[in-house]
């Protein structure tokens, strides 16, 4: 990068909805993408691993976009440019928040070079806007386990949450990809009264089973799904069996956000069962185990790292 003052964020990836907690519940996971950024006198972006090859390097990039967005809320002038070295670790179009951390890098990032005036609610706020919905920016930015909403107004609020120590996510990611616009338009525009009833209540028992009570058997009950995941699975279906396989051999699993990636939670009582699936599935997925990320989005100036 050139001599100019630059910030670094760090953003976690993130899982929403969580089963039954659509469009509402999200969790921050330890997998991390890294963005260097700095002021200049021209658009410059550098992409290191996730999108590397593909991405818009230029006014187009998501970052960039963001950035300048923020510029425009916070009042302050556009700079001529923008110096972006992007180190991507969050996979693309599979469930686990790859756009929502690009925003919340973008906005913590122009806060932090030329808009202090952008509190923490502006720039959730603004996140929310961008992203369209606040389930994967409010875990992103906050950390921990987190219920977010907009009021009537269309403000958005969130509730952050601790997880349990034993509650450890595992995620199995395929090499396929699946957009989010895609995996919403095959959502039903009505749903079946009991089917809404039944999401509500298991729900805020996930609330309370990961928060509380972590054990196999309440959590396979909590990540019950009425709303979404079976309308999704005809473009996703060896997701879909994924998930069947787990959930019938004791496992709590559940499709990470809008897919295709699978996120189960590692419980001493389904260990077994879920050590022998993954060990069957072998190269067809990515699996890895993740912390639970408390912290969320951190800003770091490179002098005091």
């Amino acid at each position: 990068m050139a001599t100019s003052p630059s910030v670094v964020v760090r953003v976690p990836a993130t899982s929403a909805n969580l089963g039954p907690g659509f469009d509402s519940l999200g969790l921050a996971l330890g997998l991390y993408d890294e963005v260097e950024a700095a002021l200049g006198d021209a658009v410059e972006v550098e992409i290191e691993g996730e999108g590397a090859g593909e991405l818009d390097t230029g006014e187009g990039h998501l970052i960039v976009r963001v950035m300048r967005a923020a510029f425009d809320r916070a009042g302050v002038p556009q700079p001529k440019g923008v110096r972006l070295r992007c180190r991507n670790r969050v996979p693309h179009a599979r469930g686990l928040g790859s756009s929502s951390a690009a925003i919340c890098a973008g906005l913590l990032a122009a806060r932090a070079l030329a808009a202090p005036g952008l509190s923490d609610d502006d720039v959730y706020a603004l996140a929310t806007e961008i992203e369209g919905h606040p389930d994967n920016v409010a875990p992103c930015l906050f950390g921990g386990l987190t219920i977010a909403w907009t009021d009537l107004s269309g403000l958005p609020g969130k509730l952050v949450l601790s997880p349990h120590e034993s509650v450890h996510p595992l995620v199995f990611v395929p090499r396929t990809r699946l957009s989010t616009e895609e995996a919403r338009g095959l959502l039903p525009k009505e749903v079946p009264h009991a089917d809404a009833a039944a999401n509500a209540g298991r729900a805020a028992l996930l609330i309370a089973a990961l928060t509380q009570r972590p054990e196999s058997r309440v959590l396979l009950t909590a990540t019950e799904d009425r709303l979404h995941q079976a309308y999704r699975a005809p473009a996703m279906p060896r997701t879909a069996e994924l998930v069947g396989r787990l959930r019938e051999a004791g496992v709590p699993a559940v499709v990470s956000g809008a897919g295709p990636t699978v996120l189960a939670f590692t419980t001493a009582e389904a260990r077994d069962s879920l050590d022998s699936i993954a060990s069957d599935v072998g190269s067809d997925w990515h699996i890895q185990p993740l912390n639970v990320d408390r912290s969320g989005a951190r800003v770091q100036f490179p002098e005091t790292r």
